[in-house]
């Protein structure tokens, strides 16, 4: 398991920031790469192609390295709602067939379908949110239901952003394979804190951004594209996307051919010398730590959270279909009016999320800070 790293971060020790799954607070090593792009950009003569080139390709293979992918298939984007967008343009849902979504999952990957579904004349079909909490089993009986639409995309995220359940990407690729339909993954509470591996699990797109888990910036995303649809059409049409368009010698337009990988899907202005270097270095840190070790440290966290919470009148799904990373509570008699703003009060930071209490520690967080919850929790609550 690892060990708190708190130290790497400017957290006063009187804070109990629980709202990971929100906003990240950036390490020291990534502040000083983030004030080091301040300085490049305040003295601009110092940037130059090859220095760019450096640091699209870090972030890049950093990105890869977190989810076992080549840094060829993965481009850099702004958020997840943009990588949906271009999935959008190079995932073909024909007419008559249906796209599946989660009840109540974040805006990004659902959208996207919902907006092309009347001028595809395909249907987006909303899985409801399980009574008992398991969400695979929930995402496997759509893809199965008998006497359904055919089945073109499964667009969902791996773990739901307001309840923290875990969904089995395993299982539910299997099952979407078998139907002949397309997968897309909004991995945004998943990558770096569990293991995720697209050479395995093959999914069509996945998505994920910098902000939230792996301690980066906002604005910085990056998308994995299968090969079989990185001869798509970009979002964007962009000098970099093209084989040849420069600047620097005639003719400034010498092959407008796209080039190969998913680069072509790359955002305009990636080239962002503040954002991009903060991002690599924070995917790189979570690399270090290891999946493995982080996701216990942060499931010993919650599982703290859980036995100091019970029999306080709240509902916490069963731990084998929570993220380890996320516990988030229900309240039967509904939450109480305030209740979030006088944790804070005291210094105790988590969100709520669709009537429920969504708690979410990283590795920056020790028996102190649940300590410090749970006794305002039973003060307030």
């Amino acid at each position: 398991m690892l060990e708190c790293q708190r130290d790497a971060f400017d957290i006063p020790r009187d804070v109990a920031y629980l709202n990971a799954a929100s906003w990240s607070p950036l390490p020291h090593p990534v502040q000083a790469a983030g004030q080091a792009g301040i300085a490049l950009k305040a003295r601009p003569w110092g940037i130059t192609g090859e220095h760019i080139a450096r640091q699209c390709n870090r972030a890049r293979a950093a990105a890869a390295r977190l989810i076992n992918a080549s840094p060829e298939d993965v481009a850099i984007i702004p958020s997840v709602s943009y990588g949906v967008a271009v999935a959008g343009r190079i995932l073909p849902i024909p007419a008559g067939h249906r796209a599946l979504v989660l009840g109540d999952d974040h805006s990004s990957p659902v959208l996207e379908w919902l907006q092309r579904a009347a001028e595809g004349g395909f249907t987006v079909e909303t899985i409801a949110a399980p009574a008992d909490g398991d969400w695979t089993t929930a995402v496997l009986e759509a893809i199965r239901r008998p006497g359904a639409a055919p089945l073109a995309l499964v667009s969902i995220s791996s773990v739901h952003w307001a309840d923290g359940g875990l969904i089995d990407l395993g299982v539910v690729a299997a099952a979407q394979r078998a139907a002949g339909a397309m997968l897309l993954v909004d991995a945004t509470h998943h990558a770096g804190v569990l293991p995720l591996d697209v050479a395995t699990l093959d999914p069509d797109v996945l998505i994920f951004p910098t902000y939230k888990w792996v301690l980066g910036p906002y604005g910085r995303a990056f998308l994995y594209i299968a090969k079989r649809h990185q001869d798509g059409v970009p979002l964007e049409q962009t000098g970099s996307s093209r084989r040849r368009v420069s600047s620097e010698a005639r003719p400034y337009m010498a092959d407008l051919g796209f080039t190969d990988g998913a680069k072509r899907f790359d955002m305009g202005e990636r080239d962002h010398v503040i954002g991009l270097e903060m991002a690599a270095v924070g995917m790189e840190m979570m690399a270090d730590w290891g999946t493995d070790a982080i996701s216990a440290r942060l499931g010993w966290l919650t599982g703290l959270l859980a036995e100091g919470l019970a029999g306080m009148g709240v509902q916490i799904p069963a731990q084998g279909l929570r993220a380890p990373h996320v516990l988030s509570l229900g309240f039967p008699g509904g939450m109480r009016p305030g209740l979030i703003e006088a944790l804070a009060e005291r210094n105790v930071h988590v969100a709520p999320r669709l009537g429920r209490m969504r708690i979410s520690p990283h590795v920056y967080n020790d028996e102190a800070d649940v300590a410090a919850f749970l006794d305002a929790f039973r003060k307030l609550a």
